[in-house]
């Protein structure tokens, strides 16, 4: 099993594959707002785990995104990381880019 977290940037997409957890999540914080220049989607359909330090990173992925006059969606939520978002009443925060008007 994968136990890293890698990413990809495609145009104005970033994809995230592996694991998005407190262990793994360090390299993608450190570079930020690098990674996050540009972004307007990220697919996370290729992540095996999300713990709640992986979905407080996306929060603040969010958030980067928002400072700079942008929207950012997601795509590719699992079932488990919707139940995540939905424990911690965040459903109206992370939203699945199919539930967007």
């Amino acid at each position: 099993m994968n136990a890293e977290l890698h990413w990809q940037q495609q145009a104005a997409s970033l994809r995230l594959t592996g694991k998005l957890d407190h262990e793994t999540l360090l390299p993608l914080w450190e570079q930020r707002d690098t990674v996050m220049q540009g972004i307007s989607d990220i697919d996370l359909s290729g992540l095996e785990r999300v713990d709640s330090s992986g979905l407080a990173l996306l929060i603040h992925l969010q958030d980067i995104v928002r400072r700079h006059g942008a929207v950012l969606t997601f795509t590719g939520i699992s079932d488990k990381l919707q139940s995540l978002i939905t424990l911690y009443n965040l459903q109206h925060i992370i939203v699945s880019s199919q539930e967007t008007p």
